[in-house]
């Protein structure tokens, strides 16, 4: 992906055009006309918990981490957040008082979605998401994966599923902002309602996945209420 030189007084529509050019050049040739119409339109959040209140849970905690993932990164971004808990346990601090935030935004969103969309849109072959043979996967591969599923040198089986981090205690969000242009983006390539669309995809948010505002919100208040962070991906 070509380096966009924005200075200062670049402007919004200006930003999200350069966007839009950057996301031609990853495949994904009808993004440019969704980010287009996204400039200067409010975002909704849905129908969650308010997304402050949300991330202000994690403040409390002796140790804090924010991952940021992007992009699909093969299982770094659910791998870490175990890494972070078992090496602090080792060191003497309990899951309970880590607190980890991930962060799942850009090219990562489908990771907050259920199987069945994973299937209807084809997620896999969107997002680049490819099985060992290079296929394109089609269903959410940490989401209650099978036991022994994931397994590291040294480490042997880790439970990183989505589900069994947040049973530890790891807080997921997905960027709303994306899921709005993505939905977009796909919807015109299917020749069907982009609100509909958007619509089906929050109706398939995985449960206790909060939807924020955008993921570079998520991560500037991650970072607000004490996170390091790290990039995922």
């Amino acid at each position: 992906m070509p380096t966009n030189d924005l200075s200062q007084n670049t402007g919004r529509r200006g930003f999200i055009g350069s966007l839009a050019a950057g996301a031609a050049t990853l495949g994904i040739a009808n993004l440019a006309a969704p980010l287009q119409g996204f400039a200067g339109k409010p975002t909704p959040v849905g129908n969650m918990a308010d997304p402050d209140v949300w991330m202000s849970q994690v403040k409390s905690k002796k140790h804090k981490i924010v991952y940021d993932s992007p992009h699909p990164n093969g299982i770094f971004a659910f791998a870490w957040p175990r890494v972070f808990l078992l090496t602090n346990a080792a060191t003497g601090t309990p899951e309970k008082d880590c607190g980890v935030v991930v962060v799942l935004r850009h090219d990562s969103i489908p990771f907050a979605m259920e199987d069945r969309l994973w299937e209807k849109y084809k997620f896999g072959e969107t997002f680049k998401v490819n099985d060992a043979a290079g296929k394109p996967v089609t269903k959410n591969g940490f989401w209650k994966p099978a036991s022994g599923t994931y397994s590291v040198p040294g480490f042997g089986v880790i439970q990183i599923g989505i589900d069994e981090l947040q049973a530890s205690g790891v807080m997921f969000c997905v960027c709303d902002a994306a899921l709005t242009v993505y939905s977009a983006a796909v919807a015109q390539g299917m020749g069907k309602d982009a609100a509909e669309v958007k619509k089906d995809w929050v109706s398939g948010i995985l449960p206790g996945i909060q939807i924020v505002p955008s993921g570079v919100w998520a991560l500037g208040r991650a970072q607000e209420n004490g996170c390091g962070y790290i990039f995922a991906g």
